[in-house]
């Protein structure tokens, strides 16, 4: 088997899906069947199969030989990466094209695989799954819009209700319509009219999952200037959403701040992604757009998790993932986790289950720039950091983690800080980062990142007092520098340092 390198998790062997959909066809080969599934190969063709089904009703020829063309090459792929789970599937196009069969058939003999051809109902489900991957305990609405249909289903959790799927996809749009704007927002003001499953998305949360609002979305950052280069969990308030896609129906695409991000191909399919857009939000009511990166692929991969791995929590997942990958010794970071809990506990500082979650990502984060040259560890930590693959987490909870790295290795003023970075988190997760970097900077002078020291000392606060107590066989480890910065997290928290050497 050629997947040894180190740097690899031991999951297992890689897992490919093929998405034969009714605007792109798409391979992406994942390391392996995780909590967090980390794609190591990702390739689409554009090949338009919706263009024209509803006014011919058959998929177009040079859109299936595009589709035959790709699919060759990624049979190739996979077999050049040793890949022996592949799942391939087709969506709406197969699905309602006369010679949807044939051409199943044909895909499925270049594939050498079975080729599932997914209903809108289940096609709406897996998407669910894939936001319930995404998202640490979702709620809202998630809206899948592809090529050729758009799935509406409500989440709860790890719940998800009963999905709709709609004629509403950008290709079928563009093919109903005739490029008539007018036109095309009459067939979606009709279709989302007294829905029942936008009762869902009401001052919660809509998830917009597809390649077309994926792209609205960059343009609305690019519009924004806004300081990082992440898209999932990318947040615009309803309003702000509405307003941007009114913009989009009324300008040339090429106006737009940003259009070089976009394929030539898509952008004409921008101005039906934004009508659909904002007739959800007209009608549905939701308080923010939440942007998913994930979806039905991703459904497909949490479908086959057991139970209790779905349970996990998808960002301290990923995070152990990079703690075991780059971290000196993984079990000092895992070791980190209660010591620090302890720590916040004594100050009474406040500490939400969120703070929590985030404080443990943080810990098993914390040495993963060590290899860097000492005066780049913070750039590098913060650049690996603030983009990373990460799902269940916010940007504003990407910033605060961050920060806790270029804190700990840049120092506590932030005369190095990026003020863009900051940007993005509130005032409160500022301070949380800057006396949790502080204290990262205690403890990585006492334990050298190695493990099994931590559990023998411990850093408490009570009468005033900022306490780091090590025992008698550590007590040498006590030096001015060790006390210096002990005084420098005594000031963020008001405490004065003391440093108590223990007998027993």
């Amino acid at each position: 088997m050629p997947f040894n390198a180190k740097g690899r998790l031991d999951v297992g062997l890689p897992i490919a899906i093929i998405d034969i959909g009714s605007n792109s066809v798409r391979l992406v080969i994942y390391e392996g069947l995780s909590r967090t599934p980390t794609p190591i190969f990702n390739e689409k063709v554009l090949c338009g199969l919706g263009r024209a089904i509803l006014t011919t009703g058959l998929l177009p020829v040079d859109g299936m030989e595009r589709a035959y063309e790709a699919l060759k090459r990624f049979r190739v792929l996979c077999d050049i990466m040793s890949v022996s789970d592949l799942f391939v599937f087709a969506t709406a196009a197969a699905r309602d094209a006369k010679n949807g069969a044939e051409f199943v058939s044909k895909c499925r003999e270049i594939t050498k695989t079975d080729i599932l051809l997914l209903s809108g109902k289940r096609e709406a489900e897996l998407s669910a799954m894939g936001v319930i991957s995404g998202f640490w305990k979702p709620q809202g609405l998630v809206g899948d819009l592809g090529g050729g249909s758009l799935e509406l289903i409500d989440v709860k959790g790890t719940e998800f209700g009963k999905g709709v799927t709609l004629p509403l996809g950008v290709l079928s749009l563009l093919d109903l319509s005739g490029g008539n704007i007018k036109k095309a927002q009459k067939h979606i003001k009709e279709l989302l009219s007294d829905l029942p499953q936008l009762k869902a998305a009401r001052g919660q949360s809509f998830y917009a999952v597809g390649g077309t609002w994926r792209s609205l979305a960059k343009l609305h950052m690019g519009q924004r200037g806004y300081p990082l280069n992440v898209m999932h969990n990318y947040v615009i308030p309803a309003q702000d959403a509405s307003d941007f896609a009114s913009l989009v129906e009324r300008v040339e695409a090429e106006t737009l701040d940003s259009i070089e991000s976009v394929s030539f191909a898509r952008r004409p399919l921008l101005v039906y992604g934004a009508l659909v857009l904002e007739e959800l939000i007209r009608s549905a009511k939701p308080a923010r757009i939440v942007i998913s990166a994930l979806g039905v692929r991703e459904g497909i991969l949490f479908d086959r998790l057991e139970k209790d791995v779905k349970k996990q929590d998808p960002l301290v997942a990923a995070a152990s993932d990079l703690n075991k990958l780059r971290s000196r010794a993984p079990l000092h970071a895992e070791q980190l986790v209660p010591w620090m809990d302890q720590f916040f506990a004594s100050t009474n500082i406040e500490d939400t289950s969120e703070d929590r979650r985030l404080r443990h990502a943080a810990c098993l984060l914390s040495d993963i720039g060590w290899r860097a040259h000492p005066d780049y560890r913070g750039e590098q930590s913060v650049n690996i950091i603030a983009n990373a693959g990460f799902s269940g987490i916010d940007h504003a909870g990407r910033a605060y983690l961050a920060l806790t790295a270029a804190y700990r290795h840049m120092g506590l003023s932030d005369d190095e800080i990026s003020p863009r970075l900051k940007e993005l988190a509130s005032s409160r997760l500022i301070d949380r980062a800057r006396i949790f970097g502080a204290a990262l900077r205690v403890v990585y002078l006492i334990s050298a990142a190695m493990p099994d020291v931590l559990p023998k000392t411990s850093l408490i606060c009570g009468q005033g007092k900022v306490e780091l107590r090590l025992p008698l066989e550590l007590a040498a480890l006590a030096g001015d520098r060790v006390f210096n910065r002990l005084k420098a997290l005594g000031r963020l928290i008001g405490r004065s340092p003391l440093i108590s050497i223990s007998k027993s």
